[in-house]
């Protein structure tokens, strides 16, 4: 695996030299436009629609948009004048408990692996916030962009995960209102609570599987062989729910067993017994 950035970790006035890798992957299957007639793969070309001509790439230039129709020209010495300093240090700002950070501000995942010279720093970092229980929050420049980032522990190692800006959350008061919250009963409650403790289990990443990627990888086998792709069968759809009751009540009895613990009813009715009795 080849690494996508090398520099150093600033903790303090102890500098830890790592090299960045990527942590995932896409595995998404990339098709091609083609020509329907001789299945030629298409070419895209940029035209100016005013000029009525092709335009290269020495001729282009970046503008935005203030109001419509309306450009200001930004040179790439404007650019080049305000680019973040392209650094080679992760600088840590603070310490925080990873639970104070909701996941929405979490972007990207890398592994931060430790250069020879620094492999002692590195673990003494590692461990110190293991004892701690805390991550790091820090800063970043990877090609041109600056980056918040959060340090944490992971298996063996450190991973970095680069994080949005609080000005790049959308804000989400504004699609629910308190008053659009209904009741809700003790009964439907309970059963809500006893079909989560059905489906309550162990996180195994593994089970879980891109079944849409297998599909489509099968399909494009069968196609390459020259075999007839027959479609599968339309997925039967649930009819609309009337009855939230009826509904919770056969989703729990269909779980029941599959995982977790007993039903929070059974518990409920246990506990209500015992206080009567």
């Amino acid at each position: 695996m080849r690494s996508l950035w090398n520099g150093s970790i600033s903790f303090g006035l102890v500098n830890i030299p790592i090299k960045l890798y990527t942590a995932t992957s896409s595995n998404d299957i990339k098709f091609k436009y083609l020509h329907g007639v001789c299945h030629t793969p298409i070419k895209y070309r940029k035209t100016c629609p005013t000029c009525d001509q092709e335009v290269g790439e020495a001729e282009i230039v970046r503008g935005y948009e203030f109001e419509r129709g309306q450009y200001v020209i930004m040179e790439e010495t404007d650019l080049e004048a305000i680019a973040p300093e392209k650094t080679r240090s992760i600088e840590i700002l603070d310490f925080v408990r990873l639970q104070d950070i909701d996941p929405v501000y979490f972007d990207r995942t890398y592994y931060l692996q430790p250069v020879e010279t620094g492999i002692k720093a590195y673990h003494l970092l590692k461990r110190a916030m293991l004892e701690k229980e805390q991550i790091a929050v820090a800063k970043i420049v990877i090609r041109t962009r600056e980056s918040l980032a959060a340090i944490r522990v992971y298996g063996p190692g450190l991973a970095l995960e680069t994080m949005y800006y609080p000005a790049e959350i959308r804000a989400v008061d504004t699609l629910f209102q308190s008053s659009d919250e209904p009741a809700v009963n003790e009964r439907e409650l309970a059963m809500a609570m006893a079909l989560i403790d059905n489906l309550t289990t162990e996180f195994t990443p593994g089970q879980y599987t891109n079944e849409y990627q297998k599909m489509l990888t099968e399909m494009i086998e069968k196609k390459i062989t020259g075999e007839q792709v027959v479609p599968a069968a339309a997925p039967q759809t649930a009819g609309k729910v009337i009855d939230l009751m009826a509904a919770l009540e056969a989703s729990v009895q269909a779980t029941t067993g599959q995982s977790g613990p007993k039903s929070a009813i059974k518990r409920r009715r246990k506990t209500e017994t015992e206080e009567t009795g």
